[in-house]
């Protein structure tokens, strides 16, 4: 990185409410939300490239149209029709001038590429669509129809209540068609996951692994213009790092902050939190012994104690997390059954499952913060010590974030520190994605633990759209989970954002990744500000 400077103070000046430098935890795994179900690349991608079809929209999460301007569903749910926008325009870059608006053909593309195993695209870079594929979206539609360039029609097999709530994820996001073409015809079609072309509020610019990616305001968007020119994310895995930034005025806006006392203590800067729909969790990986046995998982879950690692991990900041499903939550079940915190029963069940002398495991523990675990190796600790005091040995495990993710769901670990936050406010996107057995198999369920109980349950919650009916249907779900104990759910957590006072506008949200769509900067007493900006480059590059 290179210190900018202008000809003048006024040009300075300018720059600095122009630009937003975001001091970032990771790198994305992909530059495409439709193949990973990471925070870190959904905030790095999915509100700031792309747009959905819908939308969650205010206060009260009401659907609202994106690049849909409205839908029709018919009285039984199975068919849904869009009506498409005329005057959507695709990014302009270095590597891609597009010819047309967008249109139906891009919607087929898009979704086609997930549910058509014949499809150009569908085995590019990877052949895996983690979330679709937990939520079996190949299942649930029959097919897409291309009523005219601006409708779009998707026939179901079925109704299903959280289909709309998962076409507004971060996740069913639009490509460009014109452009895959391209690269198909060129013999380079990995390249749409690597180099993107959305029609979202920003286009990318440049991208270096590791250090920065630069976006640029996409001057067509379809709305209104963002408000800043230029949104640079400065990957800085270490808390430290972002801190000292932050303080330096090397960064305006920082992820997951730590000293928060001290930041409060700053004029010039501010700390904000959101109540997020998540959950933080210590799972199991049920196909491994001595965890096929669910009475050692109880055992183990049994031992942690989870008032000291929210009082000492999260600060305080976190409700106790007595299932999955956060209280705020209108599917949440007050009368879900707790194993709670009691060591001598833990030793007891240990007996029990033919472990008297206990015995030694690992725990995987997250490299970043993420909402749902600040410092998944200060808890991996402090499980270490409960762990030890009911005769456990525990050796802690952490990889690089991409690496720590890939060997997570190639199975190689015994239990692990991880979470989940949701992507829709419909309570299925808790249960389905991180524990069904679809995504045992293909998505999120590091646990790989499969109940076809359970299963059956989610399916009959999704088949109703009576409120009550699913309510009951989820409260039998959860209630399985804390016998079978697949995973511990042990808090619900703010997350947490610091920025600096000339920051304006909302970026962080209750479920989904972050946006810098309505952030701006304003000058402060006149304030020259010097700013740290990367080096151009030509073309984004990976």
């Amino acid at each position: 990185m290179s210190l900018l400077t202008g000809c003048n103070e006024g040009n300075k000046l300018s720059l600095s409410e122009r630009s937003i430098i975001y001091c970032s935890e990771g790198s994305p795994e992909t530059f495409n939300p439709q193949l990973s179900t990471s925070g870190t690349t959904s905030d790095a991608t999915a509100k700031q490239l792309y747009n959905s079809l819908i939308v969650y929209k205010g206060k009260n999460n009401i659907l609202a149209p994106s690049l849909a301007k409205s839908w029709h569903v018919t009285r039984d749910g199975k068919k849904i029709t869009f009506y498409l926008r005329q005057d959507v325009s695709f990014h302009q870059t270095s590597y891609f001038t597009p010819t047309r608006l967008l249109n139906a053909d891009d919607v087929l593309f898009s979704f086609n590429r997930i549910l058509d195993k014949e499809h150009a695209f569908h085995h590019v870079s990877g052949n895996q669509y983690p979330f679709f594929q937990s939520v079996k979206f190949s299942e649930l539609v029959d097919k897409i129809e291309k009523i005219n360039d601006f409708t779009v029609r998707f026939i179901l097999k079925r109704n299903d209540s959280s289909f709309l709530a998962n076409l507004a994820t971060d996740f069913a996001v639009i490509l460009s068609e014109e452009y895959g073409q391209i690269l198909q015809d060129k013999n380079s079609g990995h390249e749409i996951d690597i180099f993107p072309i959305g029609t979202g509020p920003f286009k990318l610019k440049d991208y270096r692994v590791g250090s920065l990616i630069r976006f640029y305001r996409h001057e067509a968007y379809w709305q209104e213009k963002a408000k800043i020119e230029q949104l640079v994310y400065d990957i800085s895995p270490r808390e430290t790092s972002r801190l000292t930034k932050l303080l330096a005025k090397e960064c305006d806006v920082s992820s997951y902050p730590i000293a928060h006392a001290k930041i409060a203590e700053r004029s010039d800067l501010k700390l904000e939190s959101i109540t997020s729909l998540n959950v933080g969790y210590f799972g199991f990986n049920t196909q491994k012994e001595p965890f096929n046995n669910k009475i050692v998982r109880q055992a183990i879950s049994l031992a942690i104690n989870k008032q000291a690692l929210i009082e000492t991990v999260y600060q305080g900041q976190a409700a106790w997390a007595k299932s999955i499903l956060p209280k705020t939550s209108w599917a949440y079940d007050k009368n879900t059954p707790e194993l709670g915190y009691d060591p001598v029963r833990a030793k007891s069940l240990l007996e029990v499952a033919g472990y008297p002398q206990g015995f030694t495991m690992d725990i995987w523990a997250m490299p970043v913060q993420r909402p749902y675990n600040p410092n998944a190796v200060t808890m991996a600790k402090l499980i270490q010590a409960d762990l030890k005091k009911i005769g456990v040995t525990v050796k802690i495990v952490s990889y690089e974030w991409s690496t720590f993710l890939r060997r997570l769901s190639q199975g190689e670990h015994q239990s692990f520190l991880l979470g989940w936050t949701a992507d829709h406010p419909d309570p299925d996107n808790f249960f389905t994605p991180i524990l069904s057995c679809s995504a045992s198999k293909l998505g999120n369920n590091r646990t790989f633990w499969c109940n076809k109980e359970y299963d059956q349950l989610l399916e009959n919650a999704l088949k109703t759209t009576n409120m009550n009916k699913r309510k009951s249907y989820y409260a039998k779900a959860m209630a399985i989970i804390n016998e079978e104990m697949p995973l511990l759910a042990i808090a619900h957590s703010k997350r947490f954002q610091a920025r600096g006072i000339d920051v304006e506008g909302d970026i962080l949200s209750n479920f989904g990744g972050i946006s810098f769509y309505n952030a701006a900067k304003k000058a402060i007493n006149n304030e020259v500000k010097n700013v740290v900006q990367p080096e151009i480059a030509d073309k984004a590059s990976n």
